[in-house]
């Protein structure tokens, strides 16, 4: 009996050792980034490093009146809206019919989609590259949106045919008996109900084009999205304002996670219901 105590308190305690090192692993360096991004550019280059952040804002400053910067953060911005649109406008009907109808290759079609992600983007790059220049797409906030939906697609298709999947079919039948046509009773009734998951599908797509930088620096030259610009000048910009870049660049998925994370719980939830 004494045994079995030991031994279970010994897994305990790896259990939160093991917890901790992640947390550690994960917040560390974002705290150090958080640190020397809201320090001055002269404590950031001291030695032994300030591990308690100054709250200034020189560094922040600095990088929003960087030459091209201002203009690299609204490209970055526009293309995560469009690409957030067109996954929403194109995945949630693409998963409402994987949840309700049943065709011949269902299954097969689902592991086509996560397939998608299998594929790595630099061997794509030269023939996007290509058509892009002939079609006129290159260089554009709309052309680079496409490539970052198709990025996002697959995740958008796969999160809406759980919020589906997790609604029960009565609920839609009820509605169609009441006068209800399709339309009329996927907007009064199911859209309510797993509008918190799409707006959390629809916030992933946008952090997924916002911390995109390869196809974003392969596919424009002067209009580059924020990463693509921090990349071009990662060797000449100055430390402070790396730091700043990449606080900057960290913030939204910081938000993305504490605003959507209960109804991405809720939602694996509902799909196994």
């Amino acid at each position: 009996m004494t045994h079995s105590v030991a031994s279970g308190k010994s897994i305990r305690f790896l259990y939160i050792a093991s917890i901790v090192l992640l947390c550690a692993w994960v917040l560390g360096p974002l705290y150090l980034l958080a640190v020397n991004a809201l320090s001055s550019p002269d404590t950031i280059n001291q030695f032994p490093m300030n591990l308690i952040p100054e709250f200034d804002l020189e560094s922040l400053i600095f990088f929003a009146n960087f030459y091209g910067m201002l203009d690299a953060l609204i490209n970055s911005i526009t293309v995560a809206l469009f690409t957030m649109c067109f996954s929403i406008c194109l995945g949630a009907p693409a998963g409402y019919a994987l949840a309700r109808f049943d065709f011949v290759g269902k299954e097969l079609f689902r592991v086509i989609i996560l397939m998608t992600r299998a594929f790595p983007l630099p061997l794509l790059a030269l023939p996007l590259a290509v058509f892009f220049i002939e079609t006129g797409l290159d260089d554009t906030a709309f052309g680079l949106s496409l490539v970052h939906t198709t990025l996002a697609l697959p995740f958008a298709i796969l999160i809406t045919f759980s919020l589906f999947s997790g609604v029960p079919r009565e609920l839609e039948e009820a509605a169609w008996t009441l006068g209800c046509n399709r339309f009329a009773a996927f907007r009064f009734v199911i859209l309510p109900l797993i509008l918190p998951g799409i707006t959390a599908s629809a916030i992933f797509a946008f952090v997924i084009s916002w911390n995109e930088v390869f196809a974003s620096a392969v596919l424009t030259i002067q209009n580059r999205t924020l990463t693509a610009f921090l990349l071009q000048n990662l060797d000449t910009a100055p430390l402070h304002l790396k730091f700043a870049g990449g606080f900057i660049l960290v913030v939204p998925a910081i938000v993305f996670i504490f605003a959507v994370r209960k109804y991405l719980f809720a939602m694996w939830g509902i799909s196994n219901r």
